[in-house]
């Protein structure tokens, strides 16, 4: 994992929680906590952390996940606010994040490895994302677009479907303000 997600979920942390809780995390999973935008990490190393943080607040590691996603949004919007100026909605955003978000990711992170999603329109109003990734953060993804619909002050509904079932990977997203 590039060390960009790294510096964002310790800005995430840091900005919410306190430095010293980025710190009292490294120190519970034995991490250093060095972690170059550039530079490639165990997944791992993620996982250690979110586990960390779920325990410390006393809730699942999807939500700590899911909150990384949206807490993060802004993040990103404010160190690369060139990936997000093109677009008018979070529709536009998330819908291009194959084709335009995640190759730009692919050139400022060289070796980036992106998940990829499938969209298919549902109605008018509803779109079903599915996720593709060895790293199983559908959490964070969902995060990440309730994030994106709140940079454009826009509401969205996210429906997950129970792990074990088929469309475990899947989510249907209304955009509420669209």
């Amino acid at each position: 994992m590039k060390g960009v997600v790294f510096n964002l979920l310790e800005d995430a942390i840091s900005g919410c929680y306190g430095a010293e809780t980025w710190d009292i995390l490294l120190d519970e999973t034995g991490l250093d906590g060095v972690y170059s935008s550039l530079g490639d990490y165990p997944d791992g190393d993620i996982q250690a952390i979110v586990t960390a943080a779920a325990a410390r607040l006393g809730v699942p590691e999807q939500d700590v996940l899911r909150w990384f996603g949206e807490t993060a949004m802004p993040l990103l919007k404010s160190f690369y606010p060139e990936l997000f100026a093109p677009f008018h909605s979070s529709k536009a955003f998330v819908l291009s994040v194959n084709t335009i978000i995640h190759p730009e990711v692919m050139k400022l992170y060289s070796g980036a490895c992106c998940p990829y999603f499938r969209f298919q329109d549902e109605s008018d109003e509803a779109v079903r994302m599915t996720y593709r990734s060895s790293r199983k953060l559908l959490d964070l993804a969902h995060g990440f677009v309730i994030g994106a619909a709140g940079e454009w002050n826009e509401k969205v509904s996210v429906e997950r479907f129970p792990a074990g079932s088929p469309q475990e990977n899947d989510m249907i997203i209304r955009w509420l303000d669209t």
